[in-house]
């Protein structure tokens, strides 16, 4: 990770996938390697990866290393996947990406006419969806950092760069493009609470670029709008439903209302493997909700009453209509979302 300009936080060794664990950002960076499907699962689960895009990439180096582990034990492969595809699976229903790359890896090892011959093609899917992350990360930053005006005042919520996507990164890579172009004046960074994405890892890296960059409370975006400090907004997303509605971290919601009061551009970028024409709106996005002590307590230090009742979800759910537009690497989608967003999957899967 010496190169700032190639911060690829996910390495395929072909039975074994190795990690930047970004659950100790940024005060250590610690690689972490998954030969097992378990391992694999876990690392998703407790988020030593994380981002949309790289639980997808995770998720396929999950089941190419079922494939290896069955072939190596003398047990079918079809079946090996289909355990590997509920275990993985069941780690963060939210993220579409995850189950999009599941099912790609299981048709890819069902269709091969031998054991030996699933594990070389789910490899090469692994490393397949590595640089097409890349290509589609590089192809929608360039066509969203031309939404963004010169001398922009940024504001971003939680991690979406390279440690999010494997790659180059979505949002973020807006942002970083734009940045390679001399129209960034300032990035406003959430903090992100309560796992602190943007304070730990979108600082982390807009500081390894040299992007200027200030972080400020969850709380405290409306209010920086309200001085007219913010131009536009740009965030990422787990999953786009039919309509354009748009599942992404918590208090991404509170601040689409806030840039919408403020007339403020508010922009979703993501790669159309997030977009989820199979499920019509938002209400239908499954919402992950996660342990009470990620809000009870901070690097171990307890900040409320033990054993307060919390509700932490993951995710919420920003309507369409507060959306300005949704970058993808297939083209700027505006409104009508359902035929845009119809029409961008289309262009993909030719």
């Amino acid at each position: 990770m010496s190169d700032p300009a190639d911060m690829r936080p996910l390495v395929w060794e072909r039975g074994v996938l190795r990690l930047l664990d970004q659950t100790r950002l940024p005060e250590v960076e610690r690689w972490v390697s998954a030969g097992s499907v378990e391992a694999v699962a876990d690392a998703i689960r407790i988020m030593q990866v994380r981002g949309a895009p790289a639980i997808g990439i995770a998720a396929a180096a999950g089941m190419a290393i079922a494939a290896r582990t069955a072939l190596e034990q003398g047990q079918p492969v079809d079946a090996a996947l289909d355990q590997a595809a509920r275990t993985l699976g069941q780690t963060r229903p939210t993220a579409v990406n995850l189950h999009w790359a599941i099912e790609r890896a299981r048709r890819v090892g069902l269709g091969a006419p031998d054991a030996a011959t699933a594990v070389d093609w789910l490899d090469r899917l692994v490393e397949r969806l590595l640089d097409q992350q890349w290509a589609a990360d590089r192809a929608l930053s360039e066509l969203g950092s031309a939404l963004l005006p010169f001398g922009a005042r940024v504001l971003t919520h939680c991690n979406t760069g390279a440690l999010a996507t494997g790659a180059y990164g979505t949002a973020l890579g807006v942002i970083r493009t734009a940045h390679e172009q001399g129209k960034v004046a300032m990035v406003y960074v959430d903090e992100s609470r309560p796992r602190l994405q943007g304070a730990r890892l979108t600082v982390w890296e807009l500081t390894r670029l040299g992007v200027p960059h200030t972080l400020i409370p969850d709380a405290a975006a409306a209010a920086l709008m309200a001085r007219g400090e913010v131009d536009a907004v740009v965030v990422g997303a787990d999953r786009i439903a039919a309509n354009g509605d748009v599942a992404n971290k918590i208090g991404t919601y509170a601040v689409a209302l806030a840039a919408r009061s403020h007339g403020i551009p508010f922009y979703v970028a993501a790669p159309v493997s997030t977009l989820d024409p199979d499920t019509p709106d938002g209400a239908s996005i499954p919402i992950e909700e996660r342990s009470p002590d990620e809000v009870r307590v901070v690097d171990g230090i307890a900040i409320t009453v033990p054993d307060a009742p919390v509700w932490n979800p993951a995710f919420d759910v920003t309507p369409a209509e507060l959306v300005t537009a949704i970058i993808t690497e297939h083209g700027v989608l505006e409104p009508p979302y359902d035929e845009a967003i119809r029409r961008a999957v289309a262009a993909a899967a030719e």
